[in-house]
């Protein structure tokens, strides 16, 4: 885990791609896609196997390393209406049932509009966007908010970076706006895709933006680029 600074508080990102904000006891997760790839199935589209029991494993193990007592999801819980199939809710419940006592949020994102709410019975507080948490703005669409440092998902951020013999390497990254001063236009951060069944999207940083690329279970940080 790599502990930084950001809008005046201390952020942890978690090489799951969830972030942790110690002052509010809380992580951060952003396109779970739970139920993808049984959506995809019921199309007849050959997909992997256990990616939902993947996911939520890698949700314990973020809480439990974390210490988080909140988790917020900002957006893409489900998939698709067709992630309700009995056997990912049957998951569900058994991940919600051993994580009782955690505090569940959502902030809906364009899947959850098709998706439909998570059932009740699984304890999630479900809201539109953006949710306020101390100095931040929980969103899944990443737009921002005056007077606050947006965190949100939707684009599923990588990085493209050289590797060895010119190969080159698509990482999953936190693409962290610039959050100097009087938190400018672009004060806003994007998560990558939590999902263990999940595309990317290759971004091109600007100035002042900070890089956080994840590779081998590790987040490193890059250079952020000068402010002209």
């Amino acid at each position: 885990m790599l502990r930084i600074s950001l809008a005046g508080e201390e952020a942890v990102l978690h090489p799951s791609g969830a972030m942790f904000l110690p002052e509010h006891h809380t992580l951060l997760v952003a396109d779970a896609h739970v139920g993808k790839a049984v959506s995809y199935r019921k199309l007849g589209v050959p997909v992997p196997e256990a990616t939902t029991g993947a996911t939520l494993q890698a949700l314990t193990d973020a809480l439990v390393q974390t210490g988080a007592r909140r988790l917020v999801f900002l957006g893409d819980f489900l998939h698709s209406a067709r992630s309700h199939a009995p056997a990912t809710l049957a998951a569900l419940d058994g991940w919600r049932d051993r994580h009782a006592t955690i505090e569940l949020t959502l902030v809906r994102g364009n899947h959850d509009d098709r998706a439909g709410d998570p059932p009740a019975r699984l304890g999630i507080r479900a809201v539109d966007e953006p949710l306020s948490l101390g100095p931040f703005a929980l969103r899944h669409h990443p737009e921002p908010v005056g007077g606050a440092y947006v965190l949100a998902g939707h684009w599923h951020p990588c990085i493209s970076i050289r590797g060895r013999a010119f190969e080159r390497l698509r990482l999953p990254c936190f693409w962290l706006g610039d959050d100097s001063g009087e938190l400018p236009p672009r004060a806003v951060g994007v998560l990558p895709a939590f999902g263990s069944f999940t595309g990317m999207h290759r971004i091109e940083p600007g100035a002042g933006d900070r890089i956080f690329p994840v590779a081998e279970g590790v987040v490193r940080a890059l250079p952020a680029l000068p402010v002209a």
